[in-house]
């Protein structure tokens, strides 16, 4: 199908169309593109901005369109398009399937709208004035606008194309997300992703403005007017200095970490993670010496490196490599920290319905597979 077949059928399957018009016992019939029909000299433009019309004269309340000083009659326009191509009314009515005397009736009522002469008219035809090449020529651009419109419309309200906005906090080294957003990505690459990371209080707050569509954090909060859903879990690890005196051991407990000095940052999830330091060491009778800095999250791993202090890190982010620096999990099953998304049950963004049920298509493969293991 070529692209005027396209854009009919992108208009029709928008539910514009001659019959839902509410005057369409008063629209005039053309017949669809054929090769019979295009063999009579009818182009393709022709054929696309009759399909056009349709859905100008279907999208307004009227069949006319108000514009800042003159009240023009679509009829009249899409009827005068036809004419100017085809040189002529009679032409022009076979294709439109009406009457010659309709076609001029509608020409001129345009022409008197205007205040212009859009044609010369002779015997063997007619031919656009001057003005009316000008005016014909900008009414075929907001025709094929409309089409554009359209499609826009349609891929947007089917989720193939739009905006999603993401927040996380756990990092994208490796995981459930990383591998989430990949995925995503791959199959609607015309949806754009923005991405932003921060922490919890900041990403609600923004979901509940609708200026972010999602978020991601760990624990499991009580947001009464959001929907939060389990999506997967991570294991919390130590980060070490490479010739530290726990090098020896695969996995670390609390109990060996009661002489250390943690460092963590200023910003998220600096403060989350000093929260649970304290509340992992205390439940044991430790009170862990942790210091703030006002570092990024790598800049924390250098320093661990350089020996300023340990700090912990989610399961995610231990495949980045930082030289000096070495990964311990900590043992212990309350160290296995759920993930959630957030987001607004009354969001109708479609990209993110697709996103959510993606993101459930793979939690229901990770835990089957999980469960075969």
């Amino acid at each position: 199908m070529d692209q005027s077949g396209s854009m009919i059928g992108s208009l029709r399957s928008a539910g514009i169309s001659r019959s839902s018009c509410a005057n369409a016992d008063r629209v005039p019939r053309y017949p669809p593109m054929t090769k019979s029909t295009t063999s009579k000299g009818v182009s393709s433009k022709v054929i696309s901005l009759l399909a056009a019309n349709d859905a100008l004269r279907d999208a307004s309340s009227s069949p006319s369109f108000v514009g800042s000083k003159s009240k023009i009659n679509l009829e009249s326009l899409w009827n005068s398009i036809v004419a100017s191509e085809q040189r002529s009314f009679h032409r022009a009515a076979k294709i439109i399937g009406t009457d010659q005397s309709v076609v001029s009736r509608k020409v001129r009522a345009l022409e008197d709208e205007l205040g212009v002469s859009l044609f010369e008219r002779s015997r063997v035809g007619v031919r656009p004035t001057r003005a009316g090449e000008e005016f014909l020529r900008h009414a075929k651009d907001v025709l094929r606008d409309l089409d554009y419109a359209v499609k826009l419309a349609q891929s947007a309200g089917n989720g193939s194309s739009g905006v999603l906005r993401i927040g996380f906090l756990c990092s994208l080294a490796s995981g459930f997300l990383r591998d989430l957003l990949v995925e995503f990505a791959r199959n609607h690459r015309t949806v754009v992703v923005d991405v932003a990371y921060g922490g919890s209080r900041e990403h609600i707050r923004r979901i509940r403005e609708r200026s972010m569509d999602i978020a991601f954090f760990t624990g499991i909060p009580e947001l009464s007017d959001c929907d939060v859903e389990l999506l997967w879990h991570e294991r919390v690890y130590c980060a070490l200095p490479e010739d530290h005196r726990l090098s020896p051991l695969e996995a670390v407990h609390w109990s060996d970490l009661q002489e250390e000095s943690f460092i963590v940052g200023r910003e998220e999830p600096g403060p989350e993670i000093h929260e649970y330091l304290i509340r992992r060491l205390a439940t044991l009778g430790f009170h862990p010496q942790v210091r703030r800095l006002s570092v990024c999250r790598e800049s924390l791993f250098h320093l661990v490196a350089m020996g300023f202090g340990a700090t912990l890190t989610s399961e995610s982010a231990i495949t980045t490599p930082f030289r000096g620096v070495q990964f311990k999990s900590i043992a212990g099953d309350e160290d296995i920290l759920p993930t959630v998304g957030v987001w607004l049950p009354g969001n109708d963004n479609p990209a993110l319905r697709r996103f959510v049920s993606l993101a459930r298509v793979m939690k229901d493969a990770q835990t089957s597979g999980q469960s075969r293991s």
